[in-house]
C-alpha cells in the first residue's frame, strides 16, 4: 500500500461544522495550505499523517481545547456516499453495518473497525485510527452514532464508550454529549451499544440497488488499489532515479513481477512507465528549481539524466520555459 489517506469528505464535514460553530474555515484552510476548490474535489483523499495538523489548527483558531467534541456536535450526518447507500439498501441495520465494514477503505486506509461480542455486549471496535489525535477520535466517534441514530430512524441506543486516551469518567461535558458511561484508558476505542438494534428494518431496503451499490463499493476500493501500485512505481522511481536505473526492467524486479506484466498493470490503470518517469522528473526538477538553490548541472544529476542538454530539451517540452526561465519566474512569485 503507498501512503495512507483519507477520504476528503472528512475535512468537508469537518469545514461544514466549524461554519456552523462560526469558526473562521477559511482561516484553517489556509494555514493547512489547502483551498476551496481542492476542499470540494470528489475524489479528494488527504494524508491520513496530516491528520494531527488540521486538528491542532483548529484548536488554535478556535481557542477551544475540546474543539473535537464540540465539532462533534455539530458535524452534519454523513450522507451522499456509497456506504450510506450500502446501509439504506440492506435489510436490516446489522446487515448494512457489516457490509459497510467491508468496505471502511473508503473512508479511512487507517480505520480496521469491526463488530465483536463480549460479556458486556455487543460493540463496533476502533472505529477510528488507534493512535489518532483526541480531537479527531472524539469527533469521528460522535458523528459514527449521529450516523447510526440517523439509518435507525432515532433508535440506537449507546451504552457505553470506550477512549484510549486520558479522561475523567466523571466529567459532565462527555456525560452531557454521549449520554452514556464514557471510560478512558481504555485498550480499545470501543461503542457498545443494544445489540438488538442488529434487527432494525431498514424502510429502504431495496435488494436490487443493494446490488448496484456493492458493485459501486467494489469499483471504489479497485480505484484506490491501483492507485496505491502507482505509488509504489513512483516511489521506487525516486529510489533508483540517481542511480541512472530507474528503468521499467530494475521497477519490475524490485516488484518482483515480470517486465510485461509491469506494463499490462500500468496499462490498466490507464498510464505507462515513461508517463510516470516523466512525470516525477518533471515534478521534482520543477521542485528543486522553485525551492532550492541547487546548480543546474546537481539537478540534471537528482533528475536521473545524463547530459545537462538532454535534460534542458526534456524540461522545456514539459514546462514551456527553459530551466533557467521557470527558476527566475519562480523566484518573482
Amino acid at each position: 500500500m503507498g501512503e495512507f489517506t483519507d477520504s476528503g469528505v472528512l475535512i468537508r464535514l469537518a469545514y461544514q461544522a466549524m461554519d456552523s460553530l462560526g469558526i473562521d474555515a477559511q482561516e484553517v484552510l489556509q494555514r493547512i495550505g489547502m483551498n476551496q476548490a481542492q476542499l470540494m474535489d470528489k475524489e479528494l483523499r488527504t494524508p491520513h499523517s496530516a491528520q494531527r495538523l488540521f486538528w491542532k489548527t483548529i484548536e488554535e483558531v478556535s481557542g477551544d481545547p475540546r474543539i473535537g467534541l464540540h465539532l462533534g456536535e455539530h458535524i452534519p450526518v454523513f450522507k451522499g456516499q456509497v456506504l450510506e447507500y450500502l446501509f439504506l439498501s440492506s435489510s436490516t441495520f446489522g446487515d448494512g453495518l457489516i457490509r459497510s465494514l467491508n468496505y471502511q477503505r473508503l473512508l479511512s486506509d487507517v480505520v480496521q473497525a469491526s463488530l465483536e461480542k463480549d460479556e458486556r455486549g455487543t460493540y463496533l471496535v476502533d472505529p477510528t485510527p488507534r493512535n489518532a489525535i483526541n480531537h479527531l477520535t472524539e469527533s469521528v466517534v460522535i458523528g459514527v452514532l449521529t450516523f447510526f441514530n440517523y439509518v435507525t430512524e432515532g433508535t440506537f441506543i449507546t451504552k457505553e464508550i470506550h477512549f484510549t486516551h486520558d479522561g475523567d469518567e466523571n466529567d459532565e461535558e462527555y456525560l452531557r454529549i454521549f449520554k452514556c458511561p464514557v471510560y478512558f484508558n481504555a485498550s480499545q476505542i470501543r461503542i457498545y451499544f443494544d445489540d438488538s438494534i442488529l434487527e432494525h428494518p431498514s424502510l429502504h431496503a431495496e435488494p436490487e440497488l443493494l446490488d448496484l451499490h456493492e458493485q459501486l463499493a467494489s469499483q471504489h476500493v479497485a480505484k484506490l488499489e491501483k492507485q496505491d501500485f502507482i505509488f509504489q512505481v513512483n516511489r521506487l522511481i525516486g529510489e533508483l532515479l540517481e542511480s541512472g536505473h530507474a528503468n521499467l526492467e530494475t521497477v519490475a524486479e524490485r516488484l518482483d513481477i515480470k517486465p510485461r506484466s509491469l506494463r499490462t498493470r500500468l496499462t490498466d490503470v490507464g498510464t505507462n512507465f515513461n508517463q510516470l518517469l516523466a512525470d516525477y522528473r518533471c515534478n521534482l526538477a520543477k521542485r528543486l528549481l522553485a525551492k532550492t538553490d541547487e546548480s543546474i548541472d546537481e539537478i540534471v544529476y537528482l533528475t536521473g539524466f545524463s547530459e545537462p542538454s538532454t535534460f534542458y530539451r526534456a524540461f522545456k517540452r514539459w514546462v514551456g520555459q527553459t530551466p533557467v526561465e521557470y527558476r527566475k519566474s519562480r523566484n518573482q512569485l
